[in-house]
């Protein structure tokens, strides 16, 4: 373990899981509020505490068996593909809507906010899984880290966000990173990738002495932010075009 920690990868990944996991998590943060808003002030930080507390638990166990599914063939390449539709729609605006139901039952509402989180969980669990590269050192150390400041700083990052809006670009370009790293490091294309002209490193992927991981991580971010961006333009449009009908008096 001390080896690991001694290592620039290590550093780097732990600083991959702190962003994807604070990236990704605002929308966890939204379903907690919502699911304990019709409770009484004691029992809205109980059901916060216990709530997050059990989600968390939860994320871990999914994590660590995401982590170890991403080493058989096909999955990393699944998960990848994923990955990048998931950074996409991070940055297509959404329809406001609250389909969580209050509860004005401290039990219900953690129920609610532990049902909503395995839902909504599945893009975190598989972009920390796939940040961590099979390290379980790396995967609780990060998990650890980044779930405070989920928890504690959620409002405040919410905010940042509506008044920053390139911290969600910058998030969707990691998931990007991530996703392409991930996608070159399928154990099915290792012969295909030998076979156009790239040298193994141990099990790292590399081309004229480059990272290939590194490379494909990088056109990873660009492809998801042009693409996020398209989208959002291409429903902007929409939106627009759409409106003058919608406000039309019926006849």
């Amino acid at each position: 373990m001390l080896e690991e920690l001694a290592t620039q990868a290590f550093w780097v990944g732990l600083l991959k899981i702190i962003g994807v996991n604070i990236v990704l998590s605002g929308d966890n943060a939204v379903v907690i509020a919502l699911a304990a808003r019709s409770l009484p002030a004691k029992q809205q930080k109980a059901a916060v505490l216990w709530g997050s507390g059990a989600a968390v638990v939860m994320r871990i166990i999914l994590t660590i068996f995401a982590v170890a599914l991403l080493t058989l063939p096909w999955l990393k390449l699944a998960g990848s593909l994923l990955l990048f539709w998931i950074g996409i729609k991070l940055l297509i605006p959404e329809d406001d809507d609250e389909n969580v139901s209050a509860s004005d039952n401290l039990i219900a509402a953690i129920k609610t906010i532990l049902i909503a989180d395995l839902v909504m969980s599945i893009d975190n669990v598989i972009a920390v899984a796939a940040a961590a590269q099979g390290s379980y050192t790396l995967l609780i150390l990060g998990l650890a880290i980044s779930i405070p400041l989920v928890i504690f700083g959620s409002t405040l990052l919410l905010h940042l966000m509506e008044r920053w809006p390139v911290i969600i670009t910058i998030g969707g370009g990691l998931l990007g990173f991530v996703a392409g790293e991930m996608l070159v490091t399928d154990p099915v294309l290792k012969d295909w990738l030998a076979g156009a002209g790239v040298q193994y490193d141990g099990e790292k992927p590399r081309i004229g002495g480059l990272s290939l991981e590194i490379m494909a991580g990088a056109v990873g971010a660009v492809i998801v932010v042009m693409a996020g961006k398209w989208f959002a333009r291409r429903k902007e449009a929409a939106s627009a075009a759409s409106q003058p009908a919608a406000e039309r008096p019926e006849t």
